[in-house]
């Protein structure tokens, strides 16, 4: 008997890095297996016919093993995907990258991927190497106009959702290979937004982050917008965007990064990950870039504040989950001053302050 083929890991995620099988993998500094240098440089002179591949550690943080290699003469940047599930969402995220430039936004351009493991035990895709740091970094240095670079955002956002795959969630790599088309894999928006949503608000109280009248709460309010969840069509989604996914300069903007997560799903999504970590002046110039490219969508401060209270829902489940709440001033989402227990006070008022705008339909800069 044949049996049947087993499920895509991302068919049955709503946010990759806290559902995936092996939960929190990548979130903590992990050193490259032994001998995945060896492979990897082995891997790209095969497929490039360059015998002179050099290999080096890049030093990133994320869900990927990242490295620098030199090779036809250049430096280029690679990703790694190691993780247990043999994902191959690289393929999609190297076709998401493609589109969105097609669109205008800059992003690196991918020389190769290979997702296939058919010679090495891993994904593998190499990009262009771009030599400018994360806004995340400029912001912490004191170099960086964020109102400004705010609105460019917002444009940036607005010019990707011209992007219209079918479907809704992570986009099916099947779909990819066999019909050259994105395409999500659940038929409706609803079904995938609900995706674990009473199992992340279980853990957040079994953890006793949030308290059993904090989950109650958060799932009525979210059951009484039950409507906003009916879309017809969903738009591209890069469902990480955060500074530290945006490479550029005091001058403007080089790249936006680190698609991995992209899906097809709702316009004020990305926009409500912004409000994830910046208050309402940012926002308002988001708002300002994006309406300059298109008019914002209907109901759009509800969508807005029933995103951001299921973004920080999620983000509270890996702060936890990974201890992220244990961190120093070292880590990338505390930065210098700042605490652990500073990151938890905040991201519990982010919650409360998401479910008091959805529910009261507040002005988006009140944040």
């Amino acid at each position: 008997m044949i049996s049947a083929p087993a499920a895509h890991p991302r068919r049955s995620i709503y946010y990759w890095k806290c559902d995936r099988a092996a939960a929190f993998h990548g979130t903590v500094a992990r050193q490259t297996h032994a001998g995945l240098e060896e492979q990897l440089a082995a891997e790209l002179r095969q497929h490039f016919g360059d015998d002179g591949v050099m290999v080096r550690p890049a030093g990133g943080q994320g869900n990927h093993l990242t490295f620098v290699a030199t090779l036809r003469g250049g430096d280029a940047f690679v990703r790694v995907d190691d993780g247990p599930e043999q994902d191959d969402y690289l393929e999609v995220e190297s076709r998401v990258l493609a589109e969105a430039s097609a669109l205008g936004v800059p992003t690196p351009r991918v020389h190769a991927v290979d997702a296939s493991r058919r010679r090495v035990p891993f994904a593998w895709q190499v990009m262009d190497l771009i030599e400018a740091p994360d806004l995340n970094v400029l912001g912490q240095r004191g170099g960086l106009d964020l109102e400004g670079v705010a609105e460019e955002i917002g444009a940036m956002v607005a010019r990707w959702q011209a992007l219209r795959p079918g479907g809704f969630g992570p986009f099916d790599p099947a779909v990819l290979r066999e019909e050259n088309r994105l395409a999500g894999f659940h038929r409706s928006y609803r079904e995938y937004f609900h995706l674990h949503l009473d199992r992340h608000l279980r853990f957040l109280k079994e953890r006793q982050f949030l308290s059993r009248g904090d989950t109650d709460e958060i799932a009525a309010v979210i059951a009484d917008h039950d409507a906003l969840l009916e879309l017809s069509d969903g738009c591209l989604v890069h469902k990480d965007l955060a500074l530290w996914n945006i490479l550029g300069t005091e001058s403007g903007i080089a790249a936006f990064i680190d698609w991995d997560d992209a899906i097809g799903g709702d316009p004020m999504d990305d926009l409500s990950l912004l409000g994830c970590f910046h208050d309402g002046a940012v926002l308002t110039r988001a708002l300002a870039g994006y309406r300059s490219v298109r008019a914002l969508p209907r109901d759009c401060q509800r969508r807005f504040w029933l995103h951001l209270l299921r973004n920080m829902v999620v983000k509270a489940v890996i702060r936890v989950g990974a201890g992220y709440f244990e961190r120093d001033e070292g880590f990338y989402l505390i930065g210098a001053g700042g605490s652990g227990q500073a990151l938890r006070e905040f991201t519990r008022a982010r919650i409360a302050l998401a479910l008091r705008g959805l529910r009261e339909d507040q002005s988006i800069d009140m944040l």
